[in-house]
């Protein structure tokens, strides 16, 4: 039986409907079943906008309020957005990765997650190779290091000096309230290290004051600068001998304890770079641990000659560097000028590289 007029256009309206409701509804199912594309991470960021660091995972578990404008409110740098929301990976310019709870097994690497075009992933370690673990599985995965060597991409040493120069300054007399000619603080003492086999040699010159878990001698933190003031010398030794790999024991237990450091780690010229000058004694100077041990003794004697190598401090401070906030807003200071191309094809060479 056949329709008239008005009843076929009718029905072929209705069709009609029906159709593009159909199409519609495919269409939405295609959007939300096809990936969605990856976000370009160069093309948004052109330097006129926010820097956002993620950090995947906090350093030791220990995290920090990252509220507020962290960066600017803290440390005056600007346009810089910290944050720790893994779901804020698509947008983050950099992904910061701190070493040691990978090398634990703690934290894994997301390799999983499409990575934005333009975003760098930043290798983080304030350790000295030796405890850095497996670094050979990271070839061609890392961007950039954050490190205390200073020709990581981002240098966050221990500490540094800043210029204050105070006219009329006159330096103290260092040598006045000693008590001990030698200090160590030392809390995980391995008979294999090599500052273990040099306080050997030297205890057996001269006396050696010991503090820490070692010796079963705790030191609370409000006691350990008061201490080390009363020494003459301190024995600023690393547990590594690693390239630029000086610590707090030179930056905070020396310089701010106010003894004179007996640095043992990486070489003289490392040391040189970035400390006062004359204001350590460093264990290569000398022919044998037993000539070090008389140089100190006889220099304790001296108060005139000891005192020189306080002479830094008309001009200058140390500025320690305590708080992993502070050390990933450095980043943004240096993020204009970081590559983009860049990719460390052999992470461990590059780490286990020895002073030159």
């Amino acid at each position: 039986m056949g329709c008239d007029n008005t009843q076929c256009t009718m029905k072929k309206q209705f069709y009609l409907f029906c159709f593009c409701v159909l199409l519609l509804c495919l269409f939405n199912v295609w959007q939300k079943t096809s990936p969605s594309p990856i976000p370009d991470i160069s093309q948004r960021n052109n330097g006129s906008g926010n820097v956002t660091i993620l950090l995947w995972h906090w350093p030791f578990g220990r995290p920090l309020s990252l509220r507020g404008d962290v960066c600017w409110d803290r440390y005056r740098i600007p346009h810089c957005k910290l944050v720790d929301q893994r779901s804020l990976f698509p947008l983050a310019d950099i992904v910061v990765f701190h070493n040691t709870e990978l090398a634990h097994g703690s934290q894994e690497l997301p390799l999983e997650l499409p990575r934005p075009k333009g975003q760098r992933w930043a290798w983080m370690s304030l350790e000295a190779p030796a405890n850095n673990g497996n670094l050979k599985k990271y070839a061609n995965i890392f961007n950039m290091t954050i490190s205390y060597r200073r020709d990581a991409d981002v240098s966050v040493p221990y500490g540094e000096l800043l210029l204050e120069k105070t006219e009329g300054y006159v330096v103290e007399d260092n040598s006045v309230n000693k008590s001990s000619l030698v200090c160590w603080v030392v809390s995980n003492y391995g008979t294999q290290q090599k500052r273990s086999q040099v306080y050997q040699e030297l205890s057996a010159t001269v006396p050696v004051k010991v503090y820490g878990n070692w010796k079963n001698a705790h030191l609370p933190s409000r006691d350990l600068l008061p201490v080390i003031s009363r020494c003459y010398f301190y024995l600023a030794f690393e547990n590594s001998v690693a390239k630029d790999y000086i610590t707090e024991k030179l930056w905070r237990n020396s310089y701010q304890g106010g003894a004179l450091p007996v640095v043992l780690g990486p070489e003289t010229s490392d040391y040189e770079a970035v400390a006062p000058p004359h204001s350590f004694i460093h264990v290569d100077e000398f022919a044998s641990v037993k000539e070090l041990g008389a140089f100190l003794q006889q220099l304790a004697k001296d108060k005139k000659h000891y005192n020189e190598y306080f002479a830094w401090k008309r001009q200058w401070k140390v500025k320690l560097y305590k708080d992993w906030r502070e050390r990933l807003c450095k980043i943004c200071l240096q993020y204009k000028s970081l590559p983009q191309q860049k990719v460390y094809s052999d992470l461990e060479a590059w780490a286990y590289l020895k002073s030159t």
